[in-house]
């Protein structure tokens, strides 16, 4: 297995592991009701892997942040209307 990640680009790494928080946080924008401080948690987290590292994420790098985008203005839609949920 340590062969094998160590064949691995990092940024391939890095990049799974901001995948992982986009679905960490949209499983917990996606509760109801929305939990909407650990899914603040994820994204923040994600965006400080995908903004603190522009530039160095190669191929992955636009749908990274095309995602956080979309976390983002989830984000901010669910606080608008106090972390409700569509019926």
């Amino acid at each position: 297995m340590q062969a094998e990640l160590v064949q691995t680009p990092v940024g391939t790494v890095v990049a799974n592991h901001a995948v992982g928080l986009f679905q960490l946080a949209a499983l917990h924008l996606n509760q109801r009701p929305p939990d909407l401080d650990q899914g603040r948690l994820a994204v923040d987290a994600m965006a400080a892997l995908v903004e603190g590292l522009e530039g160095r994420l190669g191929d992955e790098e636009a749908a990274l942040r095309d995602g956080l985008s979309q976390l983002r203005m989830a984000f901010v839609q669910l606080q608008e209307r106090g972390g409700q949920t569509d019926p």
